[in-house]
């Protein structure tokens, strides 16, 4: 028996580079960069749906996507070097598209006839809710409201949550199939002076291949009799990026114009940024696991919460038509390629802010066909599904009372975002419609996040039956000591602020 036993361990052992360990600078920069063209997929996607709806041209898309990646990369180095500081890029999230699709269906702004005028008037309508409703996270971060709360998470509140995070099969199809034999069938092959290629940037060479290959299908008008919305997705010349993007241009704020508040744009932009908090609270519990470091005390993760609605704050400011959350493919990129170096995800912040500003060189790579990134994040988020069912080891799976949890809250994660979202289109009120459209965008948006979801019915439940009682069950003493920063003496290592800044910060 004892030849089979696999005891529970803290961090995991098959990671070749933590949180504070670099690889050498070549391999340190080519990881950086597929870290780029990761964040690349959802900076293009959004604005891709969002921009059209809006009234904006090719060109007016090219700058939102220009901005939304320098935003990212300056989000990025706040949250690596004063945040969290764990490994964890910052970028754009799905979560606001359903209030933005609200304000968007605002019929004051409908009634602008000049489709120009009309982006211009949507986008400052965008940024002065997400300007209002990022104080939500400024506060309950800065204030140390949100660590307290995540007081209540056992292991087995948190897997659920980080568990629930995550159609051209010509091209997707092989992106899958090839991520999975470099990353898994061929690791141990090194070709090149020892090194395990393979492992390393599975991203970076299957990507090239497909893209490759993508090329070649659209050249030869493979195309060319299918619908709209598959050459949109497939062709690497859909939307005019290239020919559209200025070669330089410098993202600054307020570039759209004063922004417009209103109250209720706010109150449904608030909903967005509650899920954004607790998808983010789930994937900095990934990243730690996958850097190699200790679960982020209560502390940290209040910290990292008020940087990130700081980001949501620039995100109102230069106009992105979108607010950010952590990138959970970026997370899982971490396990993939078994590097989880802050240095690498610093560098590839500087990636971003680079090519958004030279903008053809940026649009180059936008124009990688959606079903690649498709294909990454089955691989992707699967991976950081599974970091968080991990989080089970500390529990008593033998326990009823945890098998009933752990299974509900799944189920119910998984089943009521899909019953929302079958009933929501942009322009559609979803399942929730009663007249007051703001009240619809906050329960249809809160409701349709498989994590945050999950986290309310795990939560709530952990922490309402036998409590006391099931203590251990819970997995509540491996859990206890990377509640407050002192509580492990690892802490320091990995979470101290840079430039002798805790001596102003003290943790708590």
């Amino acid at each position: 028996m004892g030849d089979i036993l696999h005891p529970p361990m803290e961090q995991l052992q098959d990671l070749e580079y933590c949180i504070d360990s670099n690889p050498p600078w070549p391999e340190t920069i080519l990881l950086a960069f597929q870290n780029y063209i990761l964040v690349v997929g959802t900076s293009v996607m959004i604005p891709t749906l969002l921009v059209p709806m809006m009234g904006g041209s090719d060109g007016d898309k090219a700058r939102v996507i220009q901005t939304l990646l320098f935003v990212a990369g300056i989000k990025t180095l706040l949250q690596t070097l004063f945040g969290t500081r764990l490994p964890a890029v910052v970028g754009g999230s799905f979560a606001y598209v359903v209030p933005i699709a609200y304000i968007i269906n605002d019929s004051s702004l409908l009634r602008i006839h000049d489709p120009h005028l009309r982006f211009m008037h949507t986008m400052r309508a965008i940024q002065g809710a997400l300007i209002v409703a990022s104080s939500i996270q400024i506060i309950l971060g800065y204030s140390q409201v949100w660590g307290l709360f995540s007081r209540f998470f056992s292991p087995l509140g948190m897997a659920p949550v980080v568990g629930l995070l995550g159609n051209c099969v010509e091209i997707g199809l092989p992106m899958l199939i090839l991520v999975i034999g470099f990353s898994q069938y061929l690791k141990h092959i090194k070709p090149i002076r020892d090194f395990p290629i393979f492992e390393r940037f599975p991203v970076l060479i299957s990507v090239s291949i497909v893209w490759i290959y993508a090329l070649i299908l659209t050249a030869s008008q493979a195309y060319r009799d299918k619908p709209n919305a598959t050459q949109i997705s497939c062709r690497t010349d859909r939307a005019g990026l290239i020919s559209t993007a200025p070669w330089f241009k410098f993202p600054y704020p307020l570039q759209w114009g004063p922004p417009t508040f209103a109250a209720g744009h706010s109150i449904a932009m608030m909903s967005a940024v509650l899920v954004s908090m607790v998808e983010s609270t789930g994937a900095y519990q990934a990243a730690s696991r996958l850097a190699i470091a200790t679960p982020p005390p209560a502390y940290v993760l209040s910290r990292g919460i008020g940087w990130q609605g700081i980001g949501i704050m620039l995100d109102g400011l230069f106009g992105t038509c979108t607010g950010s959350t952590v990138s959970v493919e970026n997370v899982g990129l971490l396990g993939l390629t078994r590097v989880g170096s802050r240095r690498v995800v610093q560098i590839s912040a500087g990636f971003m802010i680079f090519f958004s500003i030279l903008g053809k060189f940026g649009a180059v790579f936008a124009s990688i066909p959606f079903p690649i990134y498709a294909a990454l994040y089955c691989v992707l988020f699967g991976l950081v599904g599974s970091i968080g069912l991990s989080f089970l080891q500390f529990t008593n799976m033998n326990s009823m009372r945890n098998l009933f949890i752990i299974g509900l809250s799944l189920f119910l994660g998984i089943s009521i975002p899909h019953f929302f979202d079958e009933y929501w289109t942009p322009h559609r009120r979803g399942l929730v419609h009663t007249n007051a459209g703001w009240f619809n965008a906050f329960l249809n948006t809160i409701f349709m996040s498989p994590p945050t979801v999950g986290l309310m019915v795990a939560v709530l439940l952990d922490n309402t039956i036998e409590v006391e009682k099931s203590k251990k069950d819970r997995g509540m003493p491996w859990w206890a000591k990377f509640r407050t920063f002192r509580g492990d003496n690892r802490n320091e290592e990995f979470y101290t602020l840079p430039f002798n800044l805790n001596r102003f910060f003290p943790p708590t």
